[in-house]
Order: C-alpha cells, then structure tokens, then sequence
C-alpha cells in the first residue's frame, strides 16, 4: 500500500530554532535506538515511521551501532525511506553518530578520524542516502585528541557528507573545548545530545545547560521517559517482557518498591495537568525552552501518538513543578554518566 502523509502533519507540532542556527526542530524527534532492529518486524517500524510524519515529527535520529544487529536499524531506515519517503527527503532531518564499538578491531569505536569518516560511509550506504542532516561523535574519546575528533567531524561537513555536526554526552567542559575548536575550523557545533528527563538531572548539575546557552548551542534530550519508567508501563511493578526485564537498558533494581511509588504520585500530577505521565515526562523536559526538542523511542504507533500529546501542554506552575522536585527525587537513570566524562559503560 502507497503511504500518502497527512496533510495536516505541520499544523500541531511546534518547530523550534536550534541554537543560533537556522534550522528548526520538531518539539517532539523520534529515535531508533530500540525497535529498528531484526527483532522487529519491518511493518511495525513503517508504521511508526508514518505515524510520526503524520504527526509532524520530521527528525529521525539514528547511529551506525543501532540493531541488533549493529546496522540494522539504518539499513532498515533506508529501505523505509526509499519506499515511504522518497518524495519527502528534503522536509526530514536524519541523523547518524559514531563512536560506540561498531565492528571488530581498534577502529571500530571511539572517536579517531579513521573510525568517524569510515563510519559516516557507511551510515550513508546502509541508508541509501548521499548526506545526513546532522553527523555526530557518540561519545567522548579520552585517548583521542579532541583536535583530531572534531576535525574529522568538519572534513565530514566540508566533503557535503552531513550539513551539521554535534556531540552526544560531553560533559560541560569537554563541550566548550569541542565547541571552541568547531568555530576555529569554521563548522560550528549545531547541538548537544544528552540524557535528561525529570530523574536524571546530570546535565543540570553538570552545567551543561548553562554551557549551551552560553554557546548558542541547541540540544536534544534523550531518553527523556528514563527508558519507559516515566510511563504507565511500571505503575504496577515490572510487567513482563518490559525493558527492566530484557537487559535493554533498565536494570529491574532501578524499578524499585520506593521508586512505583513515587511514579504513582507523579502520575496523579499528570492527570491533575490533563496528561499522561509520558505526556507530562516530555513537557517538563521541554518546559521553558532551554531542550530543543525530546527524543522518544517507541514501540508502536500509539505510543508516538501519545507522546506527542505532550505538546498540547508545555507549562508548569511553581507549585507544579515544587510537586514534582519531591517525588522525582533521582533514581540515578544515568547509564551515560561514565561514557560522558570520557569512561568506558558496559
């Protein structure tokens, strides 16, 4: 069956200007981090991908790691795109990154020219593709001068492989080092990717979000859900066959009796607000506008349908917010702590 997107898809979504630059965001992106790969049927990841379109995300974030197994997601992306979204290119920003080990051998990971320019190549092949949007470097190489990462992300820009570059989990200090060498090579740094969501608040204590602010630096929070704890999935406890109980991220000690509680009480906030706690997840993420835009991963169609409910809205009052600060008091949901301060994370 031909898809034809709606025709409404840009009259809800909100588009908002990443950093100082020119290009605009959809409030709400979409990962393929998780269901993209050969554990998922092809249909199911075309429906997400068209309901999302439909819904006016236009940003499709992906990495060469991405599957299982690793590639498969762009691959199947690229299949996606030449059957559904071959006249649409130009209204999609697509995204890629390098930097997690990717193939066998001392060049399958970090951050060395070698590993970014060959995998950029093969990012575009899997997708079929001549350029990606935006091109970033996964994570921070401790053993890589910064001078030699970042250069490799201009020649990327320069050789019209990507039209923009950014960084994923930099803390505050390496982000100004990379930031300061992006605009002395003259490709300035577009965005920032890190963890964020109302129980991970590094990038706060990090001063990471002062740090954009004072580059003009835009940013796209991921795992804004804290891996689906922050949804309905876990008012109960541990379902089965949930992430907490597959090894994908979220360990079950993190789902803790103490921690059901507390997101049964921001649940109540929630529907207090008229929202899902997904919903409400998102828009404290995007509240005052310092996140660019929330990247969400799903499962099935409804569940993008639900978290771009969110945008409906985006404001909290204080005692909203003072409400929030009590029961979503850090369950450290931070797997990228390590990898950002430039050590290794199983």
């Amino acid at each position: 069956m031909i898809y034809i997107p709606s025709e409404n898809r840009y009259e809800t979504m909100p588009y908002r200007r990443c950093g100082i630059s020119g290009l605009k965001l959809p409030a709400v992106s979409l990962g393929l981090w998780h269901n993209f790969g050969d554990d998922t049927p092809h249909q199911t990841k075309r429906d997400i991908l068209q309901t999302a379109f439909d819904h006016g995300i236009t940003h499709f974030d992906l990495a060469n790691n991405y599957g299982p197994q690793p590639g498969a997601a762009e691959t199947a992306f690229g299949e996606i795109l030449k059957t559904d979204f071959a006249g649409y290119r130009d209204e999609l920003i697509i995204s890629s990154k390098a930097g997690y080990r990717m193939w066998d051998g001392p060049y399958g990971e970090w951050g060395s020219r070698k590993n970014l320019m060959a995998s950029c190549d093969q990012s575009l092949k899997r997708m079929g593709i001549d350029y990606v949007d935006i091109f970033y470097s996964h994570r921070f190489d401790p053993d890589t001068p910064l001078e030699e990462t970042m250069g490799a992300l201009d020649s990327i820009v320069r050789q019209g492989k990507a039209l923009y570059v950014g960084i994923s989990s930099y803390n505050s200090e390496c982000t100004r080092e990379a930031a300061r060498i992006l605009k002395d090579l003259g490709t300035p740094c577009l965005i920032h990717q890190p963890s964020y969501n109302m129980l991970n608040r590094w990038v706060e204590h990090d001063g990471l979000t002062d740090t954009l602010d004072d580059l003009g630096i835009g940013s796209i929070a991921f795992t804004p859900l804290a891996q689906g704890m922050l949804t309905h999935k876990y008012l109960g406890g541990i379902p089965k066959g949930s992430r907490a109980t597959q090894g994908k991220s979220l360990a079950p000690d993190m789902v803790s009796d103490r921690a059901i509680a507390n997101l049964n009480k921001l649940n109540e906030i929630a529907q207090s607000r008229g929202q899902t706690l997904a919903q409400m997840a998102i828009a404290w993420v995007l509240r005052g506008g310092r996140i660019t835009t929330a990247l969400i991963g799903a499962s099935k169609p409804s569940q993008v349908v639900d978290c771009v409910g969110a945008v409906q809205n985006l404001d909290f009052t204080a005692e909203e917010l003072d409400l929030i600060d009590t029961y979503a008091d850090e369950e450290q949901i931070n797997l990228w702590a390590l990898s950002s301060q430039g050590k290794t994370v199983d």
